[in-house]
C-alpha cells in the first residue's frame, strides 16, 4: 500500500504509474472518498470529544434535563455517523488496495515483450531431448499417478531425479547461508491479511493462483515470500538490526490460473513444487544494494551449476502490484532454442511493509516502514528441467554438474 500523503501530493504521478503497470484504477475516485472519510472522521471525533465532556459532567449529583437531552442528541448523531464512516473506510481501503507500488525510474515501459536484456552468460547450444521425455524414459517422474492421487499437473519424482532435486537444494542452501542468510522452514498456509499484505490475490479474485481452505481464513502459499513477509508483521525493528536476511524453504502451491496457452509441458507449470526463497528486510537506503546482492547470488548459483542464462529488467506491465523493480533470470533452453523462466528477484520498497505495519526505529527515535525484497535461490521443478536439458548424455544417462557431486555421494552420472 502506498502512503496516502504521497498520493494526495502526487495524484497525476500515481495515476500515470498505475496505468503504465496495467492497473485500471482512478486516483480521483480515491481522493474523493479520502476527503469524505476525513470529513466524517473529524465530525465523529468532535462528537466523541463532546460526549466525553458531557459524560464527565453527568457523574455525581443530579444532571439537568438540558444536559441529559444534549447527551441523547450526541448519542443519536454518533449512531448516525458511525455507519457512514465505516462504509467510507471500507470504500477507501478497497480503492487503496488496487493501487500498485511506484516503479523505479529505470524500469522499461510496456508489456512482457518490452522487458530489456541487461546481461547474459554462457553458450547458446542447441539440440537436446525434452526433459519430460528424458525423465519418463528413466522412470524418474510419474504424472499419471500424480493425477490419480491428486489431479492433473501433480507428479511424483522418483529415484535419482528426486535425489538430484535434493542435491540442488542443499547446494543452494549452503551457498546462501555463506552469504549471511538464516535458514528457515515456514508455515505452508497464511491468513488472508498476510496474503493480501504481501501482494497476493484475495479470495474473491477469479484469477487467483492460491488454493484456499474452505471455512477458514487460510490459503496455501505460492512461495515462502508470503509467510516471510508476515514474519515481522506489526513489529518495530531497530535500525542496527537491518538488513535481516532469511532463506525460506517450502513447497509452493499454485493453481496457475490464467496461464493456459503459455508453455506448460512437464515440470514447467505444475501445481506443487519445492522452492528456496531469499528474503530481506532492509533500510530504505539499503534496498537497491540488497536487490543487486540477491541478483548476484542467483547468478552465482547458475554459473556454478553451469546453466547459460540472461538477465532481464522486467517491463512495467509485467511487474505486479508490490514490485518497484524486478529482474528475471531466464535459462537458455537447447530444446526450444530460446530463453525460459528460471528465477526472479523483486524490490518491493515499503509497499508490503506498509500493508503489514512493519517499521524500523531509527537511532533518532523516528519510525518509518522498512523495505522488503525477495528472490528465488532455486525453484526446483524448473531447476531440474535446466539441468536435464544441459547435462544429458547420448546413452540416456545424465552427467552430474561438478558442484552437485558432493551432495550425491560423488556420483558423476545418474
Amino acid at each position: 500500500m502506498l502512503d496516502i500523503k504521497f498520493i494526495r501530493e502526487n495524484p497525476e504521478l500515481v495515476q500515470e504509474n498505475a496505468t503504465k503497470k496495467g492497473y485500471s484504477v482512478s486516483i480521483a475516485d480515491l481522493l474523493r472518498v479520502d476527503e469524505t472519510k476525513r470529513g466524517l472522521q473529524q465530525n465523529a471525533d468532535e462528537l466523541r470529544e463532546k460526549r466525553n465532556v458531557i459524560s464527565s459532567q453527568l457523574q455525581g449529583g443530579k444532571p439537568s434535563d438540558e444536559l441529559i437531552a444534549e447527551a441523547k442528541i450526541l448519542k443519536d448523531e454518533l449512531a448516525a455517523i458511525e455507519p457512514q464512516l465505516k462504509d467510507t473506510e471500507d470504500q477507501y481501503l478497497a480503492l487503496m488496495s488496487q493501487i500498485p507500488n511506484m516503479m523505479q525510474s529505470d524500469v522499461p515501459i510496456g508489456a512482457e515483450e518490452d522487458s530489456v536484456e541487461i546481461k547474459k552468460w554462457g553458450d547458446q547450444n542447441t539440440g537436446a531431448t525434452d526433459h519430460l521425455d528424458f525423465a519418463v524414459a528413466r522412470d524418474w517422474v510419474d504424472f499419471e499417478r500424480g493425477a490419480k492421487v491428486a489431479s492433473s499437473k501433480f507428479y511424483f519424482l522418483k529415484g535419482d531425479l528426486a535425489l538430484l532435486e535434493n542435491a540442488i537444494t542443499q547446494f543452494a542452501l549452503d551457498l546462501v547461508m555463506k552469504k549471511g542468510f538464516t535458514y528457515m522452514t515456514v508455515p505452508h498456509m497464511v491468513s488472508g491479511r498476510i496474503a493480501q499484505g504481501a501482494g497476493f490475490s484475495p479470495r474473491s479474485d477469479i484469477e487467483s493462483n492460491e488454493y484456499f481452505v474452505d471455512g477458514e481464513d487460510l490459503s496455501l502459499i505460492g512461495t515462502a515470500e508470503a509467510p516471510l513477509t508476515g514474519y515481522h508483521a506489526d513489529e518495530i525493528l531497530e535500525e542496527r538490526q537491518l538488513p535481516l536476511l532469511y532463506a525460506g524453504y517450502s513447497p509452493s502451491y499454485r493453481k496457475e490460473a490464467g496461464t493456459y496457452g503459455k508453455f506448460n509441458r512437464g515440470l514447467f507449470r505444475v501445481h506443487q513444487f519445492n522452492k528456496l526463497e531469499m528474503y530481506i528486510f532492509a533500510l530504505p537506503e539499503q534496498s537497491s544494494e540488497m536487490h543487486e546482492k540477491i541478483l548476484a547470488i542467483e547468478e552465482e548459483i547458475w554459473q556454478a551449476i553451469g546453466i547459460p542464462y540472461h538477465v532481464i529488467n522486467i517491463a512495467s506491465g509485467d511487474l505486479g502490484a508490490p514490485a518497484s523493480k524486478k529482474y528475471d533470470i531466464e535459462y537458455w533452453s537447447p530444446v526450444d532454442s530460446m530463453y525460459r523462466e528460471l528465477t526472479s528477484t523483486s524490490n518491493c520498497t515499503d509497499f508490503q511493509a506498509r500493508n503489514l505495519n512493519i517499521r524500523v526505529r531509527r537511532e533518532s527515535g523516528d519510525l518509518e516502514p522498512v523495505h522488503t525484497l525477495n528472490g528465488t535461490a532455486v525453484s526446483l521443478a524448473r531447476s531440474l528441467i535446466a539441468v536435464i536439458e544441459h547435462y544429458q548424455n547420448a546413452d540416456g544417462t545424465l552427467r552430474v554438474p561438478e558442484v552437485l557431486r558432493p551432495y550425491l555421494g560423488g556420483r558423476e552420472t545418474l
